[in-house]
């Protein structure tokens, strides 16, 4: 994870941005990026701050968002040091924690949409890959899985619609399928800087599933550094080494839980810091089908990972370049599919 990137000059596509807009953008990351050192004014030490940033909490929200028991097994914490935390943390952030539908409504504006480089995809998605939630694709070998990782790499630093800038990639790669060639071609279609766009992109690659987890305090720490920046996270593929690591029925239970513990990271890391997490993953065969859907298909990992992701959408093979994506579960998009196209220059719309 030791890398040092260069930030890259993106700039709005919309001029002349009133100086009040820019105060009120300003406001609204203060919301999202309180550092826990502020609470060093509340009483709590900064030893003790040090331990909880540690643990890859550097937020308000974070400490918010992180259970008692994780917070008692640091060194020197008991029951009334973590409710004197709590209870500061809440001065902070000014919240009992309910919010009108409005307010929600509102907090959903800080959303932003990112573009699968397909305008049928992106629509079907509803406008893109979404922030402050978690984008699940799965699918047999060769549906685009991995080229979408790629293209959304690139897109991810353009600028979009609702003022969106682009910003900062971080991408975990579990099966060593990450490819820099590939996204200097993909720069190239949208006519981009090759180096800069690489220089933006953070690469780690895990090799079990422990490491995995842990990677995600290092970039808890990385998007907390450069608070505002990272706009995308990646996992190329989510299950991969829990498929290697976790062997049997014997150790499916165990498997599970620590599934359950990283997909509850990932999803903490998209809202904490505003970032969309895309994650890839795998399939088995469904030999519980009835006798006519006996080839179906289904995407590994079972409830804990069904119930973790925000939108799920199932990729397929068409004819040639062409490749189905359909919704498989979302909370807001209606159950439809679209054609898009594997091209030389990432994920496309197909040209008839």
């Amino acid at each position: 994870m030791s890398a040092t990137l260069e930030k890259m000059e993106i700039v709005n596509a919309s001029e002349g941005t009133a100086e009040s807009d820019e105060v009120l953008d300003l406001e609204e990351e203060e919301q999202f990026f309180q550092d826990i050192d502020v609470l060093v004014e509340h009483n709590i030490s900064s030893e003790d701050i040090q331990l909880i940033k540690n643990m890859g909490i550097n937020t308000i929200k974070g400490v918010q968002m992180t259970i008692r028991k994780k917070l008692l097994g640091l060194k020197g914490f008991d029951e009334a040091k973590v409710d004197k935390i709590k209870e500061a943390c809440c001065k902070v952030a000014l919240s009992s924690g309910f919010m009108t539908a409005l307010e929600v409504s509102d907090q959903r504006k800080q959303i932003f949409k990112l573009s699968t480089g397909s305008s049928k995809l992106d629509k079907l998605l509803g406008g893109g890959i979404e922030s402050m939630s978690i984008t699940e694709v799965f699918g047999e070998f060769r549906t685009g899985k991995t080229q979408l990782s790629h293209t959304l790499c690139v897109t991810a630093q353009m600028p979009g619609p609702n003022g969106y800038i682009g910003g900062k990639v971080m991408f975990i790669d579990t099966e060593h399928t990450f490819r820099p060639e590939r996204l200097r071609a993909i720069a190239e279609r949208f006519n981009l800087d090759q180096t800069a766009v690489l220089e933006n992109i953070l690469y780690a690659r895990a090799y079990n599933s422990e490491h995995q987890y842990e990677l995600l305090n290092s970039v808890a720490a990385k998007f907390h550094e450069e608070a505002g920046i990272f706009k995308l996270l990646i996992v190329d593929s989510v299950m991969a080494l829990f498929r290697v690591d976790f062997s049997g029925r014997g150790e499916m239970a165990d498997r599970q839980q620590k599934l359950g513990q990283l997909m509850s990271r990932l999803q903490k890391i998209s809202e904490e810091y505003n970032v969309a997490v895309f994650v890839t993953n795998q399939i088995t065969s469904d030999f519980g089908a009835a006798p006519a859907d006996a080839d179906l298909q289904k995407p590994v990992g079972g409830n804990i990972l069904a119930h973790a992701s925000t939108t799920r959408l199932a990729l397929k093979k068409g004819k040639g370049r062409r490749r189905v994506a359909k919704i498989y579960d979302s909370p807001d998009l209606e159950e439809s599919e679209v054609t898009f196209a594997i091209t030389s220059g990432g994920i496309d719309d197909p040209r008839d």
